[in-house]
């Protein structure tokens, strides 16, 4: 034994022996409590209450919150105003604010079904999976780099964005969603949609140069047994990592033994997403451009081979000994272990083209550049790349064994352990059957369906809870990604079971869900505080009114460009990168310049997310932190959120077109100017007094701005400036417009 392997030994003998150890039995023995906790325990049909105000009570879900407040003496809140109803149903649902003919439309309507069918419009306009899609990628920390230094770009990370949008827009049934997600390739394996979907555990941030690949192997699969284990369960497995859980019926070995499922998963990020026949067109025409191009790819092959075997030498050379007996050991003689080192330094040991060339120097440069030209005049037979997409499979069918691991540390290995369930909620073993071609273990394929099965007593309860989440500002379980001890008890535990049940059977359709919850009429109440209920529910637990609730980012910048009139609403494909702010330094890894003005007017959820510098106005209005899964996001309050909204060039950029937008509706009328401006913005009419105090500050703003175009300064001006106006008074309606943006009715939900 070599030294380095005699300290490794040591160290890892240490840890073992400090550290609390899954050997104490074995058979793990949780207390009673832990087993008792609600949230283990089986959904159950639960009956609907019988409560003294049946008169308000317009579905089930009325009648569990009503059954709440009049135990407390409480009693609901009177319902909200159609308008006020439309914009929280529409911001809800799409992201975006209703238009006035969308408004007037609504108000006009006295059929009883006005509300229902103006909801089953939103569910099926597309702008839907754009809004609900945003929330499942906070859940699944979807990002489009790497992370840590570099946080170099993963080329076509987007794709899975499209799929989950996608997903909300089709209603695909929830537990079809957490299958493709957990095990896509192996159900589906020739459904390029199914193996995009497993990009759900391909959003780990990586140091991908690390030169230790068993301890980054290692730290991935905690990163995605951990978010598995809160996103699908709503656990907080990771604290079982070093030893059994603390509080919740989670040993050492179970979270051991829900990491062996992905044992031997690694990353793919060349799965083809292009039609059968595209995939033969393109393999034909390739054929041709290399057969003519042949002799003079071989030479510049040959004059790139020297270079390219100094970068690979460089790379393999830091590499330590048991990862480089791992790169040079023949692949069969390779062991599972060895194959999942090999396959992960294979990813990033080959240079690229590019870095390749950059080496080159003096004569062989000039010979490259010589046969590159050559190689120029034939680009027009080439076909081009195919499209592409990332996600994980298996290596082989054959894993690496799993171990306890002592202090969590990939070098304190103990027992060996398989594949299995949380011992607390299942005592089943798992049915694994490794793929027919030998391609894939299976095993992740059996997680999925147990995840996914309605006698699973969490994962459809916490999906029910993020919807409601999503709706009122706070979950029944107010701590979406812990239902642990350690987390938030619900609120009406009953509703939930009874929601859960009414999920499951509807098919695990999500839009149904939404119905349920927006034709209660808790959900329609006015938001108004009441000083007498806040006596008694101070923070408004038990629904005596809707909850107010600032929108989140995305909702802010969308509704804001969609009210200036220059929303570009395409659909899907790469991301787009609007310009940033001015004196920002160009982030690490890059941010691309989009190519054409209407590119930065689209939905946010297109924005590319650069993990460790995300788009700046949305970071300031608490954007979620990508390195790992988010249930709820914070909401803060802050000046630099103030400041992005009035400074920011973006913002002044809506200001302006949102004026623009103002005088082409209502030219150069002042009263119809303000009366425009209201409806576009807060969906409403201004009243007599707002009219009045808005004519009076566009005269007082006129009058400062004439003293600024005097001295010389520079002023904004709507984009449409009709002939002959007065440039100080277009100004100040800039100013107007800019602060109805600005203002708590435009960036809260009432």
């Amino acid at each position: 034994m070599n030294l380095r392997k005699l300290i490794l030994s040591l160290i890892g003998f240490g840890l073992a022996f400090v550290a609390f150890s899954a050997e104490s039995g074995e058979k793990e023995i949780f207390t009673p409590a832990q087993l008792r906790h609600w949230s283990l325990q089986r959904v159950a049909k639960r009956a609907v209450p019988s409560v003294k105000g049946k008169d308000w009570v317009a579905t089930p879900v009325d009648a569990f919150i009503l059954g709440k407040l009049e135990a407390k003496g409480l009693t609901p809140s009177k319902a909200a105003d159609r308008v006020t109803l439309l914009r929280r149903v529409s911001l809800d649902l799409t992201g975006l604010p209703p238009t006035p003919e969308e408004v007037d439309a609504f108000v006009s309507d006295q059929s009883p079904k006005a509300w229902e069918n103006r909801i089953d419009r939103l569910l099926a306009s597309p702008q839907y999976g754009e809004r609900w899609g945003r929330h499942w990628l906070d859940v699944a920390r979807f990002a489009e780099s790497q992370g840590f230094k570099a946080d170099e770009t993963r080329p076509d990370a987007w794709r899975y964005r499209d799929y989950v949008i996608d997903s909300f827009n089709t209603d695909k049934p929830y537990n079809r969603f957490i299958r493709e997600q957990i095990a896509g390739d192996e159900l589906w394996p020739n459904v390029a949609e199914a193996r995009i979907a497993t990009a759900f555990n391909r959003h780990y941030p990586d140091e991908y140069n690390a030169r230790n690949l068993m301890q980054r192997r290692q730290e991935i699969l905690n990163e995605v047994t951990t978010v598995v284990g809160s996103a699908f369960l709503g656990l907080t497995v990771e604290c079982a990592q070093c030893h059994n859980h603390k509080f919740d019926a989670i040993s050492h070995k179970d979270y051991y033994s829900l990491q062996a499922f992905f044992a031997n998963t690694a990353a793919d990020d060349r799965i083809a997403v292009a039609a059968p026949r595209q995939i033969q067109e393109h393999e034909r025409k390739l054929a041709l451009w290399e057969g003519k191009t042949r002799e003079i790819r071989e030479e510049i092959s040959a004059i790139l081979a020297p270079a390219r075997k100094k970068i690979w030498d460089d790379f393999f050379d830091k590499y330590p000994p048991e990862v480089q007996e791992a790169i040079t050991k023949p692949e069969g003689e390779r062991t599972p272990y060895e194959a999942q080192l090999y396959h992960q330094a294979k990813l990033y040991l080959e240079p690229t083209k590019d870095d390749v060339v950059k080496s080159l120097r003096g004569t062989e440069k000039q010979r490259y550049q010589g046969f590159a030209k050559k190689l120029q005049e034939f680009a027009g037979l080439h076909p081009g790349d195919l499209p592409r997409g990332s996600g994980m499979r298996d290596i082989s069918a054959q894993a690496p064994v799993t171990h306890v691991l002592a202090g969590g540390t990939y070098l304190g290995r103990q027992q060996p352990v398989q594949p299995a369930f949380l011992s607390a909620l299942s005592s089943e073993l798992p049915q694994i059957e490794p793929s027919a071609n030998g391609s894939s273990t299976g095993r992740r394929t059996a997680l999925a369906n147990w995840l996914a099965s309605p006698e699973n007593p969490l994962t459809a309860r916490v999906m029910v809870n993020r919807v409601w989440s999503h709706h009122f500002g706070q979950g029944l379980v107010a701590s979406p990604n812990d239902f642990g001890v350690m987390g938030k008890r619900p609120t009406h535990p009953e509703l939930l079971d009874w929601m859960t049940t009414e999920f499951v059977q509807n098919g695990w359709s999500i839009k149904k869900l939404h119905k349920v919850i927006l034709m209660s009429n808790t959900y329609q109440q006015a938001s108004a505080h009441r000083e007498d209920a806040a006596k008694e529910d101070a923070t408004n637990r038990f629904l005596w009114r809707f909850p107010r609730n600032r929108l989140d980012a995305e909702a802010i910048r969308d509704s804001a460009i969609h009210v200036a009139g220059v929303l570009n609403s395409k659909i899907g494909g790469p991301s787009v990168f609007p310009v940033l702010p001015e004196n920002m330094l160009t982030p690490r890894g890059g941010w691309s310049k989009t190519p054409t003005a209407e590119e930065n007017y689209r939905r946010s959820v297109y924005i590319f997310v650069r993990r460790n510098t995300p788009y700046p106005l949305l970071k300031a209005l608490d954007f979620p932190d990508t390195n790992m899964s988010c249930g709820r996001r914070d909401q803060t309050i802050t000046s630099p959120q103030a400041l992005s909204l009035l400074n920011d060039r973006a913002a002044i950029d809506w200001a302006q077109n949102f004026a623009g937008r103002v005088l082409g509706k209502a030219g150069l009328d002042a009263k119809l100017q303000v009366e425009t401006a209201y409806r576009l913005a807060y969906s409403r009419k201004p009243d007599g007094w707002e009219t009045d105090t808005v004519l009076t500050f566009l005269e007082k703003q006129s009058s400062v701005i004439q003293t600024r175009i005097a001295k010389g300064e520079s002023i904004a001006l709507p984009t449409q400036v009709p002939a002959k106006a007065d440039p100080a008074r277009l100004a100040a309606l800039v100013d107007f417009c800019h602060s109805l943006l600005n203002s708590n009715e435009f960036v809260y939900q009432q």
